[in-house]
């Protein structure tokens, strides 16, 4: 492999964050009753956005995997994540914070409220989110636990077999769904399905594959192993569709409208993975990828309480569209305000301390 950096993936991770833009914006805001103003001209479309999200967990799976498998380190990993997520993550939800306190009528957010989500761990406090959004990051946060124990114990160039081992466990997981509260307990049943990201897990083991199919090139098991995960999401694409259906009776969800979206996923992924993208593998696409984290983490809440201030006294398309370009713009400023300028100085100062952390027994 000639390639050290896959720039088809930057520019991927911005539609997926575009389509999580438009699926609030013109569907699941004035849908769910979030947003005050409704935009037909979308919804349709845009109802679909939410599947943004898969495709961002198959994401991770590729670009996180790449990244524990080149430091091959625990410590090197963590860092990189904590210095990836957090800077941009405090400031984003500080905006939110600052958003709905001026903004939200009557006030919906408390300063403890705010101090917990900074944690990006709000969920497991049992504190309710500053950004519906946010709740993706808790499930990120699950996959990377699960590549750091390969970290751990050493097994991380052997990710295929662990890979294959999970994607297993979860088919078993789905077989024995029926027996759940029977002579299986569903706690028991919960805990492992939590434990091994269930729900999600086939985008995870895909985009991995897919990373390992860029690296090693296409054997036999590892295009099987992306034909199973493939095969498990398409499975439970069922139950997204129905749970969509039951939060919104007016839901237009096709059933094979889905599975083709996802399935063009898997096939975009691989033909990154085996290099056969063409002209867009030559193009550079670094901006765009880099604002991505920061418009997905900002756009949703702030843009509620903007439409639901200024609509109907502001036309709905420019109010739509403008707001597009605002968060697009915001989520620029946060990158070279904020990540450009701290997260290599936070890099330094983790590695550093823990270097330090490390040598001290030594030197005692």
């Amino acid at each position: 492999m000639t390639r050290t950096r896959v720039n088809e993936i930057d520019l991927l991770r911005f539609l997926a964050a575009l389509s999580v833009v438009f699926f609030h914006y013109a569907y699941r805001g004035p849908a769910g009753g979030f947003s005050a103003m409704p935009y037909p001209l979308l919804a349709p479309v845009a109802e679909y956005g939410f599947l943004g999200v898969e495709l961002f967990f198959m994401i991770s799976g590729f670009v996180v995997l790449m990244t524990a498998a080149a430091s091959a380190r625990l410590r090197d990993f963590c860092i990189s994540r904590v210095v990836r997520l957090y800077p941009a993550f405090w400031t984003c939800c500080t905006l939110t914070f600052l958003a709905s306190v001026a903004l939200a009528v009557p006030r919906n957010v408390t300063f403890v409220q705010y101090v917990v989500n900074l944690t990006m761990v709000a969920d497991l406090f049992r504190v309710p989110l500053l950004e519906g959004a946010y709740w993706s990051l808790l499930v990120e946060i699950r996959f990377y636990a699960l590549v750091a124990a390969l970290l751990i114990i050493g097994k991380i160039h052997q990710a295929q077999r662990y890979l294959a081992m999970w994607l297993l466990a979860c088919i078993a997981l789905e077989l024995l769904a029926p027996f759940a509260g029977t002579w299986i307990p569903a706690s028991a049943l919960h805990v492992v399905r939590t434990l091994l990201i269930f729900d999600y897990a086939a985008y995870f083991i895909a985009g991995a594959t897919c990373f390992l199919i860029w690296r090693e090139g296409p054997a036999v098991s590892r295009v099987t192993l992306l034909a199973a995960s493939w095969a498990l999401a398409i499975y439970q694409s069922g139950v997204i569709v129905r749970k969509v259906r039951a939060e919104n009776a007016m839901s237009t969800l096709n059933d094979g409208v889905v599975i083709g979206i996802l399935t063009l996923f898997f096939l975009v992924m691989a033909l990154i993975a085996l290099g056969r993208t063409g002209s867009i593998a030559r193009y550079r696409w670094p901006l765009v990828g880099a604002i991505s984290y920061p418009l997905y983490l900002l756009h949703q809440n702030i843009g509620y309480l903007v439409f639901n201030r200024l609509y109907p006294t502001v036309n709905a398309h420019l109010l739509f569209w403008g707001m597009i370009a605002a968060v697009l713009g915001a989520a620029y400023g946060v990158h070279v305000l904020v990540e450009r300028r701290f997260a290599a100085r936070m890099k330094t100062y983790l590695t550093g301390a823990l270097a330090s952390r490390a040598r001290a027994p030594q030197n005692m």
